[in-house]
């Protein structure tokens, strides 16, 4: 599928917005991405991705519990700037960076984070967040490909993502950020 392709474009609902002006929003269960100042506002997930989520987070926080890391999921907002604070489906603070973990956000870019497919917003999270995760130093990102049972990886080098590595069902994602994760992609993407 191309990126884009199938996809109803995730729009912001506001502009000109910091971390002061979400904070000020009620706490009412709904997911908010703040990129560049724009406000986004999500539809629920379906069940097939929160499945997913809560298989990554399984496997994420059993190896947190072998080296000190976090792992947590959505909705937890990581602060990248006053202008942004994306909430990724699931982010990994290794140990070297547990002071990053403030009261309400990861405040700094995590080692991991993870996005995991939806129609609404794939194009968002293939571009934009994509390149708000590179802006700011963020040294790993997965993206979960549910339409194609597959998880794209995307390396920070020299301050930009490479191509991503496409790794399919029958693979394994070797986490280069995070020493000793693999993920067999199968177990996560399974129905």
């Amino acid at each position: 599928m191309d990126e884009g392709e199938g996809d109803t474009m995730a729009v912001p609902v506001a502009t000109g917005l910091t971390v002061a002006d979400i904070e000020r929003l009620p706490e009412d269960g709904v997911v908010r991405h703040l990129i560049d100042g724009e406000l986004y506002e999500m539809t629920p997930p379906t069940i097939r991705h929160q499945q997913v989520v809560a298989r990554l987070l399984v496997r994420l926080a059993a190896h947190a519990g072998g080296d000190g890391g976090v792992a947590l999921p959505a909705p937890i907002g990581v602060k990248l700037s006053e202008r942004d604070v994306p909430e990724p489906d699931v982010v990994y603070v290794a140990a070297a960076h547990r002071d990053r973990l403030g009261e309400r956000y990861v405040e700094g870019p995590p080692d991991l984070v993870v996005e995991v497919s939806s129609p609404t917003t794939r194009r968002l999270d293939l571009v934009r967040k994509r390149r708000q995760y590179e802006r700011f130093g963020v040294p790993e990102y997965w993206f979960v490909d549910l339409d194609a049972d597959r998880i794209e990886v995307y390396v920070l080098l020299d301050g930009r993502y490479g191509p991503a590595t496409i790794v399919g069902s029958d693979g394994i994602v070797e986490a280069s950020t995070v020493g000793g994760l693999a993920v067999v992609v199968g177990d996560i993407v399974s129905d």
